[in-house]
């Protein structure tokens, strides 16, 4: 039965504005306060799924939140109609509003971590929302987060989905952003690679001294029991504390894989031969032969990492088995990344190509072409049993930027954030969404 890595890219929500929010994020922090073009942002995102799937790639997406979330102010003391809600927030505590109105769900390489069925012991897709923890603004995403792929990916037979992990900070769970897997052919078994930033209980593991280590191992291990993986099928690494100090808040920053093959940089991990020859050895026992491609720090700095996003690129396998490489337009801008890039390829090895996408309203937030998605394998029958309502097509492209036009701002300041219309229009648009993607009820302002 064939199989296929289906990638389901986030749209951008209607409230994309940059507020500054996540700190040890290099980019979310240095654009704060600018005004953003939430319109051009989600043409953006969905002229990257249009083209993926005109050459050939299976292409989903993802809806965004309810933004501002009134509810999660009201939580906190805000009260009246929803209009005073927000009116109330914007004068006594401008900052939670903000944090209210936070687009990040746009980057649903943080939705979730996902194991598809060849390496789950029920043989299902799992899914477990990640609680995104370790900042306010993110940690109120996973419920809508939940329903959202639960509509996507409805049919039990096919698919199970956990809650998120306990929202504490000993359970800080980022998703799918620093998780990856290896395979020879995505329906086989394969090996699972969890990467955390820090250990909650284990003082043996080195933490950053600036930045905070948003993963941790405790985390990657209980998501790893809930999705049934096998211990021959998993491998744990720790990031470098060092490259976190330096603004690499994910590993999707430092590293990419997929198929057999690793892409990372030399600073990437702790104990790299010692992972390396790990999973080596447990890939080989499950019929693959891992590959890694290490980029050295005398070409590409740590820093030349974070302001390209070189590593938060997708690598995409290609039917003649060399792979596609999928960088922003800030690779190109910087030459010591752009030299890399073309000698890379240039040398007959595993990565024959690059393609450049114009990504700059998502990459001024912190997020490039990986963030944007969310990788799902699945086998033929599984991807049958998708809500086909969310798979991408040139109709629902059409349909999609049709909606954007008629429903996007396209300038958004913070003073803006504090206008209730905003929410009644975010509203409207999102209505309408779950028709064109077929979701049924799955916001809040839907179901009370």
């Amino acid at each position: 039965m064939k199989s296929y890595e289906v990638n389901f890219d986030g749209l951008v929500g209607p409230t994309h504005n940059y507020g500054g929010l996540s700190y040890g994020n290099v980019a979310s922090q240095s654009n704060s306060q600018q005004s953003s073009n939430p319109k051009e942002a989600a043409l953006q995102g969905l002229a990257k799924m249009k083209a993926l799937m005109e050459m050939g790639f299976q292409q989903g997406v993802l809806a965004p939140q309810e933004r501002p979330d009134v509810a999660a102010l009201r939580r906190l003391g805000f009260g009246g109609t929803d209009a005073q809600v927000i009116e109330r927030a914007a004068k006594d505590a401008m900052p939670l509003l903000v944090a209210s109105c936070s687009a990040s769900s746009m980057w649903v390489a943080n939705a979730a971590t996902v194991s598809p069925s060849a390496d789950t012991a029920d043989g299902r897709v799992h899914f477990t929302a990640a609680n995104l923890n370790c900042k306010y603004h993110r940690s109120i995403e996973h419920p809508t987060t939940s329903r959202v792929l639960g509509a996507m990916f409805a049919n039990q037979q096919h698919f199970a989905h956990h809650a998120a992990l306990p929202a504490v900070a000993q359970f800080g769970d980022e998703g799918a952003a620093n998780h990856t897997r290896f395979c020879r052919e995505y329906g086989e078994a394969g090996v699972e690679f969890f990467v955390f930033g820090r250990s909650a209980f284990d003082n043996r593991y080195p933490a950053p001294q600036k930045y905070p280590a948003r993963q941790t191992l405790e985390a990657s291990q209980a998501v790893a029991r809930l999705h049934g993986l096998r211990d021959e099928g998993v491998v744990y690494a720790q990031q470098n504390p060092n490259v976190i100090d330096q603004g690499v808040f994910h590993n999707d920053v430092i590293a990419v894989g997929n198929g057999e093959v690793l892409f990372y940089h030399e600073d990437a991990f702790l104990e790299t031969e010692q992972m390396l020859a790990e999973l080596e050895g447990k890939l080989a026992k499950a019929g693959g032969k891992f590959q890694s491609v290490c980029v050295p720090r005398s070409a590409v700095t740590v820093d030349d990492a974070v302001r390209s996003y070189l590593f938060n690129s997708q690598l995409l396998s290609r039917p003649d088995g060399s792979m596609l490489l999928i960088v922003p337009q800030e690779c190109q801008a910087n030459e010591r990344v752009w030299t890399y890039l073309q000698g890379l390829t240039s040398s007959g090895g595993l990565i024959r190509e690059v393609k450049v996408f114009d990504l700059k309203q998502s990459m001024q937030n912190g997020g490039g072409p990986a963030c944007l998605r969310l990788r799902v394998a699945l086998n033929e029958t599984e991807l049958a049993a998708v809500n086909p309502g969310v798979i991408m097509t040139a109709p629902l492209y059409g349909s999609l930027t049709a909606w954007v036009e008629k429903h996007y701002r396209d300038r958004l300041s913070e003073t803006d954030l504090a206008d209730p219309q905003l929410l009644l229009e975010c509203r409207t648009a999102l209505d309408e969404l779950t028709q064109i993607l077929k979701l049924g009820a799955v916001y809040p302002f839907q179901i009370n």
